[in-house]
């Protein structure tokens, strides 16, 4: 199975560009936030952790991740592919995935990080509370703190990522399919 990773900060258009590279692909797309909601909601005993933390705009322990992780991978083994949308996310993670990942005989393809800048992420978070339904897209400091966290733990877990393995970088601005089309080609 082939593991295609999409980072970037929140807002960046990252699961909308999963959506779309999951039908040209085939692959499965994990949504990290959307799993965590589902264990929550669910009520698992990994939901009521993740809650504590989510509802912060905390990330989860790493820890906890790994585990959500191999059963990820393992619920997916079949698969022609998967796309992860959100993890890694630190530095320990990365390491955690790529650990995972060898230990069941997987590998990575390709890592997708998709870069915009801040004041353009601010005004996609405005425009997302305006539509969504989650608690949590409402308030603006969390979305001044996820921008913090992607900032200080997961840009430099995509510096590290790339000491491991390539990791291909694209210009999240302009329109949806043209954003589309850039990371299709490095395909």
């Amino acid at each position: 199975m082939e593991i295609l990773v999409i980072m970037g900060p929140p807002y960046s258009g990252k699961g909308t560009q999963c959506e779309i590279l999951k039908e040209e692909l085939k692959f499965k797309h994990i949504s990290t936030g959307d799993r965590c909601r589902l264990e929550k909601q669910n009520k698992t005993e990994i939901g009521k952790i993740m809650s504590q933390y989510e509802e912060k705009g905390d990330l989860v322990p790493d820890s906890i991740m790994k585990d959500l992780f191999s059963k990820i991978l393992d619920e997916n083994s079949s698969a022609k592919g998967i796309i992860l949308d959100g993890y890694p996310r630190t530095e320990p993670q990365v390491n955690d995935l790529m650990e995972l990942i060898a230990s069941k005989n997987m590998e990575i393809g390709k890592v997708i990080n998709i870069e915009v800048p801040k004041e353009e992420l601010l005004k996609r978070a405005q425009k997302r509370a305006e539509t969504s339904n989650r608690k949590d897209d409402k308030d603006v400091e969390i979305h001044l703190k996820r921008i913090k966290v992607f900032e200080t733990l997961t840009r430099p877990a995509i510096e590290y990522m790339k000491s491991k393995i390539k990791v291909l970088t694209f210009d999240g601005l302009g329109a949806i399919d043209e954003i589309t089309e850039r990371i299709k080609n490095s395909l």
